[in-house]
C-alpha cells in the first residue's frame, strides 16, 4: 500500500507528476486524481502512516489553506511547509515556460494537431497574442487535448527543464518515502534489539 499520497486536481497533472516520479525513481506513490481543487478537502485525511503532499494553481490556494485549516492545521505563510506546491498560473503554463514554445510546437506536430493550431492562431480573438497564451488556450480546448499534450510534454522533461513546483514536489515526495524506510528500518532494528 502507497505511504505517499499526492492530490492534483486533474488527468494532466497525474499524468505529468507520476512520469516525473518514475524518472527520480520514486516508486510506491499514489497520485490521486480529485477531479477539481474543491474536492482537495475530502481527500486530505490520509491512512495512518500515509503522507499527503499535493500540486494546485496559485489562483486556488485558498481552498487548499482552508482545507488544511479544517483538519487542524495551522497555516501560515508558504504552503510548501505543509507539502503542497503551487503552479504560477496552472500545470500548463509551467509546462509551456519551462520547455518553450518550440518544444510544445514540436510536440503539437508529433500529435498531429499541429494544423488545428495553427487555424487556432487565425482566429480573431487569439490572431496578434503572444505565442505561449495561445499555446495554453489551446491545450485547454478540445476533448481530451490537455492530457494528451501534457503526456508528450512530460516525455519531454529533463531535471532541467522540469518546472520548480513540480520538481519540489517529486523530491519532496522522495524525501517522504525515505524518511518512511529509515523508520521502518530503525524499528525494526529496535525491535531485534529489544528481544535479546
Amino acid at each position: 500500500m502507497p505511504t505517499v499520497r499526492v492530490l492534483v486536481e486533474g488527468d494532466s497533472d497525474a499524468v505529468v507528476v507520476a512520469r516525473l516520479l518514475t524518472l527520480r525513481g520514486v516508486h510506491d506513490v499514489e497520485v490521486r486524481v480529485t477531479h477539481g481543487i474543491t474536492n482537495f478537502p475530502r481527500h486530505l485525511r490520509a491512512d495512518a502512516g500515509t503522507s499527503v503532499l499535493g500540486l494546485c494553481d496559485a489562483g486556488e490556494q485558498q481552498v487548499v489553506v482552508r482545507a488544511l485549516r479544517r483538519l487542524g492545521i495551522r497555516v501560515e505563510g508558504n504552503l510548501v511547509a505543509h507539502g503542497f506546491f503551487v503552479c504560477n498560473r496552472d500545470l500548463e503554463d509551467e509546462l509551456i515556460r519551462s520547455l518553450g514554445a518550440a518544444a510544445v510546437l514540436d510536440a503539437l506536430h508529433d500529435l498531429g494537431e499541429l494544423g488545428r493550431f495553427r487555424t487556432f492562431q487565425h482566429q480573431p480573438e487569439w490572431r496578434g497574442r503572444p505565442i505561449e497564451d495561445q499555446l495554453h488556450r489551446f491545450a485547454g480546448s478540445g476533448s481530451g487535448r490537455k492530457r494528451r499534450l501534457a503526456t508528450a510534454l512530460a516525455e519531454r522533461l529533463t531535471p532541467e527543464t522540469t518546472p520548480q513546483p513540480l520538481g519540489a514536489l517529486v523530491e519532496a515526495a522522495a524525501r517522504v518515502m525515505v524518511d518512511q524506510r529509515a523508520e521502518v528500518v530503525g524499528g525494526s532494528a529496535a525491535g531485534s534489539s529489544s528481544k535479546r
